[in-house]
């Protein structure tokens, strides 16, 4: 297998975390990608994802998973593993609906990392920025309210929320993220240790 990917994507770090975790790190070739906006690479577009999204996950057989969350539920369903989604009962759609809430955090911060990054500063539109950090604020005090319900395991759920987490560390460090939500902090500092966690840190 081959991870298409790029070290500072918070969306192909779940992926590999979630292998690390499946223990399929090591059947899994790491292919960097340079996906970004302004960069058209019409050879990504055309084989892999027309979107030029990552990541992407190509196969023995030359055929695509495109998107994160499918690509760990590809993961975790080979030889029956099944350890980040149930696959059946309420606590599978607890899983699924903690993700959604995580996974959509990371793509709120993704466009805010664009619009303040990228967009001059004469530009970029305070209402919307502001609008996305509290979105992002809201979802963070959801998860703190339910730091209970996480307990000892490591889903896909709780991978989405480490990677958010470790992804405001990485690109909005001034947000200050664990002054405001000591349940949460306290939950990464355990997940930091993780050697998945610790093996697929972001970086420039």
């Amino acid at each position: 297998m081959k991870l298409h990917f790029s070290p500072t994507s918070p969306f192909a770090r779940k992926v590999r975390i979630a292998a690390y975790e499946l223990g399929l790190d090591d059947q899994m070739e790491l292919v960097p990608q340079q996906v970004a906006p302004g960069m058209p690479n019409a050879e990504y577009a055309s084989r892999f994802n027309p979107l030029r999204r990552i990541p992407v996950l190509t196969l023995d057989d030359d055929s695509t998973i495109i998107d994160s969350q499918i690509i760990c539920e590809y993961l975790d369903g080979l030889d029956g593993r099944g350890q980040l989604v149930p696959k059946g009962g309420s606590r599978r759609w607890k899983v699924l609906s903690d993700y959604a809430i995580a996974n959509g955090m990371t793509e709120l911060a993704l466009l805010l990392r664009y619009e303040l990054a990228l967009r001059p500063p004469e530009c970029q539109w305070q209402e919307w920025i502001d609008d996305h950090w509290d979105k992002i604020s809201n979802g963070l005090a959801w998860f703190e309210a339910r730091g209970e319900e996480f307990g000892e395991r490591f889903e896909l759920s709780q991978i989405a929320l480490a990677t958010f987490l470790g992804y405001l560390d990485f690109r909005f460090d001034d947000f200050a993220w664990r002054e405001k939500y000591p349940a949460l902090k306290a939950w990464h500092a355990q997940i930091a240790q993780r050697p998945s966690y610790r093996n697929t840190e972001a970086s420039v």
